[in-house]
């Protein structure tokens, strides 16, 4: 590329490198904030392209699209006009883990989102490659294209996916190439360790054939359908009515004979053959992990599920893979009702270049580099939503940046989002991360019904939330309280018409006046069943019945992690130098100087989530901050003694 005479091909305030679900949304929002925004993506039918599973959500995922969503981002808005089937997870648990799941139209989701992207205000769509970034001393200066243009700009956002350097693999065969067949970015990778000395770390992951539908046996295969109530994604679709027919997905297992031959041939997949450096996501593993991991098994689950409308391709979740592609035609016709099975693409692995997230900063900027950031599987996580809501907060700060605002973070208490920035940027990954609801500490206040009337507020603090969204939180956020307001004041008296009523609701009697607000908190009863007691009820949409369920029943259980959070909190606000000599501060042991060092954070509470740094080592770093405080104090009453015995 160094023969490349370059052109000047105009300056941007922001240049987002990569059109997938990060690069989608860090464009978005960059260009809806007022910064002049460049989109470069290596081709314009990778947008937004579903390269594994054609769905959005699922437990903890779909968490994160309603946060999007109300920050005001693209991805949950997108996939309510493109769903094909919806489904509400874990609904026989508690709300803290209920989380949607939907089927998409991957053609289609595509093609929506590139319209909203063509169309936006602000935003430049070019169909390039970046191969360098420029510089001026610590700060981002530009970037250079394949195609010979030189784009001047003050921020770049880097969501390459798995394009950088990436590599198919199946067996013996591994050739260079991005996902889908697209083209793989080759060049950039150089820029990064060269021009900005960063060390790359290799990561894997795969995806299962796409096998024709008319192919399949699906009359020994379980149903499986979507809800009878479709509950959108969008908070600005809450009250819509959805009236589609909904396309069905299928349960089958793997066998026996799947799982020989499989074993009889696994010396030759791609891992095994060490043709494959990186390390492959754990959450997510390939059919060959699963058999020689779980060796007493004799069946795995395999969900098949549509592509779209336009195609008679299906996805058979649960068997990605790197085995030879004859190997492949021999296991996956032993899989119940695919005995007949014709493969139009075959599974694959996928090898790509990514960075020590720990580089970054909770805004996603690199900590050595202004302007300089960085969102979705480059930083080491995995899947479409995770991408997409690191590129809504790196957008948001690219656009702050270069308007000299301060940056926008979100922190563990405060939504999935923070939760899964600050994993990444303080322990790092080894492996393709992917968001669980488990990695949430707070998660009884981080539920998905409750994403806007947490975050809402914040996007329209920045200005990313438009009078449409936030008209519409004001309404629900007034509708609950004014509801919970009304049932405190409806008293139930013990009256032997009243517990007449509670026996026939399957609950006790009472011997004392109740409130509605706390004859709700029975677990036997909801605030639809006691309509009897109050014959004056205004209409309340459905989804304000929920959450006024939801905040009553777990009054006690939210206020005690409201009282954790208020603990978090003050460990978080005790900020921490970026300057700081760790090596100099006595009584810290030897690796955790050597952590905070490298990674630096922001306060005691990122640096009490560090891995090898103990309480102790918190303890040590809290007696210290308290010594600077005294001695700032100290030195300011010197300086004011003198000055004060004068003038007293």
């Amino acid at each position: 590329m160094s023969d490349v005479k370059y052109y000047e091909a105009g300056d941007f305030d922001t240049v987002v490198i990569g059109a997938g679900h990060a690069g989608s949304e860090a464009a978005l929002a960059s260009a809806r904030l007022g910064a002049k925004t460049l989109l470069l993506c290596i081709n314009l039918d990778s947008i937004a392209q579903m390269s594994c599973n054609p769905n959005i959500g699922g437990t903890g995922k779909g968490h994160l699209v309603r946060e999007i969503d109300a920050l005001g981002g693209e991805m949950a808005k997108n996939i309510d006009k493109t769903f094909i089937q919806s489904k509400m997870l874990n609904t026989s648990k508690g709300p803290a883990v209920h989380s949607l799941r939907v089927q998409a139209d991957k053609r289609k989701y595509h093609e929506e989102m590139k319209r909203v992207l063509e169309n936006e205000e602000n935003l430049y769509l070019v169909e390039d490659e970046a191969t360098r970034i420029l510089k001026d001393g610590n700060k981002v200066s530009g970037v250079l294209t394949r195609n010979g243009a030189k784009y001047n700009t003050k921020a770049v956002v880097i969501c390459s996916g798995t394009y950088l350097r990436a590599r198919i693999f199946m067996g013996e065969v591994n050739f260079s190439s991005g996902p889908s067949g697209f083209g793989p970015a080759n060049h950039l990778s150089s820029s990064l360790e060269e021009d900005f000395g960063m060390e790359l770390q290799r990561l894997k992951t795969g995806t299962p054939a796409r096998v024709l539908r008319s192919s399949m046996d699906f009359s020994v295969m379980k149903e499986q359908a979507g809800d009878e109530e479709i509950i959108p994604f969008s908070f600005l679709n809450i009250d819509k009515k959805y009236d589609i027919n909904q396309e069905l997905c299928y349960l089958t297992y793997t066998t026996k004979k799947c799982h020989e031959i499989i074993r009889d041939n696994i010396e030759r997949s791609a891992l095994a053959l060490g043709d494959i450096e990186g390390k492959g996501p754990r959450y997510c593993p390939s059919i060959e992990d699963k058999v020689m991991r779980f060796g007493d098994r004799d069946s795995h689950q395999v969900f098949i599920e549509p592509e779209g409308l336009t195609t008679d391709e299906m996805y058979i979740q649960g068997v990605s893979s790197s085995l030879p592609v004859e190997i492949q035609h021999e296991f996956y016709k032993e899989i119940i009702g695919m005995e007949n099975c014709k493969i139009l693409r075959p599974a694959y692995a996928i090898e790509y270049d990514a960075i020590d997230a720990t580089l970054l900063k909770r805004s996603l900027e690199h900590m050595d580099y202004e302007g300089l950031f960085f969102a979705g599987q480059i930083n080491g996580s995995s899947g479409y939503e995770e991408a997409g809501a690191q590129g809504i907060v790196a957008g948001i700060n690219a656009a702050l940046k270069v308007q000299g605002k301060d940056p926008f973070i979100l922190d563990r208490s405060e939504a999935y989002i923070g939760v899964l920035i600050d994993d990444l940027v303080t322990k790092g990954t080894r492996e393709p991360y992917r968001m669980m609801t488990s990695r949430a500490e707070y998660r009884l206040t981080l539920r998905q019904d409750n994403a806007d009337l947490r975050l809402t507020e914040k996007g329209r603090e920045i200005g990313l939330v438009d009078d449409e969204r936030y008209e519409g939180y004001l309404y629900r956020k007034k509708a609950i309280e004014d509801e919970i307001k009304r049932i405190k004041k409806i008293q139930i008296n013990p009256t032997a018409e009243n517990n007449k009523i509670l026996e026939s609701l399957g609950s006790t009697e009472t011997q004392n006046s109740f409130s509605l607000y706390e004859m709700i908190k029975r677990p036997e009863l909801d605030y639809k069943k006691l309509e009897a007691f109050d014959p004056d009820r205004p209409p309340v949409r459905e989804d304000v019945i929920r959450n006024i369920e939801i905040e009553i029943k777990y009054e006690g259980y939210i206020k005690k992690q409201e009282i954790q959070i208020k603990q978090f909190k003050k460990l978080e606000n005790k900020k921490l130098s970026k300057d700081l000599d760790y090596k100099s501060i006595d009584g810290l042991r030897i690796e955790a100087r050597e952590k905070l060092s490298d990674i630096r954070p922001e306060s005691i509470g990122q640096a009490s989530r560090i891995t090898g740094v103990s309480p102790a080592d918190i303890n040590v770093l809290l007696i210290h901050l308290e010594q600077m405080r005294r001695k700032n104090v100290s030195w300011l009453f010197q300086g004011i003694w003198p000055w004060y015995k004068k003038y007293r």
